[in-house]
């Protein structure tokens, strides 16, 4: 029995020198995505939601769940963090850029890391991204393997 297509909780983010890619992604996915919830750091999501509301023409919410959380430097990697740890985002667009110093690298290793430890689908670059939002993975009810971490809660500290 094939399991039921679900609602996904996207979470997409991108640096100043890759919004741009990211924007055009979101433009040409737009109708895939519409069936879904987005979550967007600040700055990224104010542009995703100014491109969707020119796609729509009106009442934008009715067709696509927006949610922006803080700008990326100003806690809005640790938030997104944060819904990976709690169950809440379900795969994640993250461009990133290589090539640029970023004032708060701290907080994108975090969220990187939260990434393969939560074992989420997380695409880093658009060939990622394509390949994540055409599979046929993205009509079903998708369980990632989660990694029992309960001996390492459950260890002994030695004081």
């Amino acid at each position: 029995m094939p399991a039921s297509k679900k609602k996904l909780r996207i979470g997409l983010v991108a640096h100043d020198n890759r919004k741009k890619d990211l924007l055009e992604w979101v433009d040409w996915n737009w109708k895939i995505l519409a069936g879904h919830e987005l979550i967007c750091t600040g700055t990224t999501g104010k542009l995703i939601e100014e491109l969707l509301k020119k796609k729509l023409k009106k009442d934008i919410e009715k067709k696509i769940r927006l949610k922006k959380l803080k700008s990326g430097p100003l806690g809005g990697d640790q938030q997104l963090g944060a819904m990976i740890a709690e169950g809440k985002i379900d795969m994640l667009v993250f461009l990133w850029d290589p090539m640029m110093p970023q004032p708060h690298e701290v907080d994108v290793k975090a969220l990187l890391r939260i990434t393969v430890l939560y074992n989420l689908p997380t695409a880093c670059n658009r060939s990622s991204a394509d390949y994540m939002i055409s599979s046929a993975l993205m009509q079903t009810d998708y369980k990632p393997a989660v990694n029992d971490f309960s001996a390492y809660t459950k260890r002994k500290i030695e004081m």
